[in-house]
């Protein structure tokens, strides 16, 4: 018989209608999935773009999360991870902006919802139950 430790280390972290479109976003998003979580700060602090600071802020807020849930619990001794990391189109504005001849060309700014999902690499303990 093999029992396992109960996970309760999945913790979500949302950012909903940030102003950048969703391109950008799986670009940095897509850096840091399935990267530890420090090293995924690391690279984060140093990325050029102007996505990154937002998703190192989310980032901080699902480790903030994990603790409030954890308490007691050292982040080094759990190993946490970035396990999902998506990006689906939030809502378009629609502007107008002028051009020749009378006419106007449509801009869209698009947004987007990003959702970071954290897990940790715990070790699962197998217990073999000898009595028959």
């Amino acid at each position: 018989m093999i029992f396992l430790l109960p996970k309760i280390d999945l913790v979500l972290a949302v950012l909903n209608n940030c102003p950048t479109s969703p391109r950008k976003m799986r670009l940095v998003t897509d850096m840091i999935k399935g990267m530890e979580v420090n090293r995924a700060l690391d690279l984060l602090k140093f990325s050029s773009k102007e996505a990154s600071r937002r998703v190192e802020k989310l980032l901080l807020s699902a480790i903030a999360n994990w603790q409030a849930k954890n308490e007691g619990v050292r982040i080094e001794e759990r190993n946490l991870f970035v396990k999902e990391a998506f990006v689906d189109q939030g809502r378009t504005l629609k502007r107008l902006s002028t051009a020749p001849q009378g006419r106007a060309y449509r801009i869209r700014k698009r947004s987007n919802h990003v959702t970071l999902i954290l897990d940790s690499f715990s070790k699962e303990v197998e217990v073999e139950n000898t009595t028959k």
